[in-house]
């Protein structure tokens, strides 16, 4: 099995996954503010459970994955953030990391998700093998595309995912 790194930046510490993180998950997951941009549906406890397995396997079968976000100064669960390879039978997509986050709306506007995500780039330049990370994006979540953007994201085109518009955007290794 892979162990599953740490990443510690100024105020975060990305971690594993806890059955204990549930709860939390349930109340991100479950905010219509969360998924106002991913999906538009609050998930229910079951689709919730299925995302935190889902976020555990990715580990053993990639070498890399999503990681739970935690405050380090208190230690609250603010969200979730990584890479994955979802298989969404998307061609730009296929084989790529594909980085995503979603922070609950009471760590908005702090800057912690573009801490995050730098974070994880940062983590990924040095252990990944990959020239090219690619991210997609609901072209009116404005936050997501400034987090993106000073991560090194680039649009590269749009396309559609679900019957919903995405804007697809690439970072290369540096």
């Amino acid at each position: 099995m892979t162990d599953i790194p740490v990443i510690e930046t100024e105020r975060l510490r990305l971690r594993p996954h806890r059955a204990d993180d549930f709860q939390d998950m349930q109340a991100l997951w479950g905010d219509p503010r969360t998924v106002r941009f991913i999906g538009g549906q609050p998930l229910d406890d079951q689709a919730v459970w299925f995302r935190m397995l889902r976020y555990a396997g990715l580990w053993p079968l990639l070498g890399y994955g999503y990681w739970a976000v935690e405050d380090r100064q208190g230690g609250a669960y603010l969200g979730d953030a990584g890479l994955a390879n979802f298989r969404r039978g998307l061609a730009f997509l296929n084989g790529m990391p594909e980085i995503g986050w979603v922070l609950s709306p009471v760590a908005a506007g702090r800057g912690l998700a573009t801490e995050a995500v730098a974070g994880i780039t940062a983590w990924a330049d040095k252990k990944l093998g990959a020239p090219v990370t690619r991210c997609i994006i609901d072209p009116a979540n404005a936050p997501s595309l400034r987090v993106a953007e000073k991560a090194g994201y680039q649009p590269i085109g749009r396309n559609m995912l679900g019957g919903v518009e995405i804007l697809v955007l690439e970072r290369l290794r540096f």
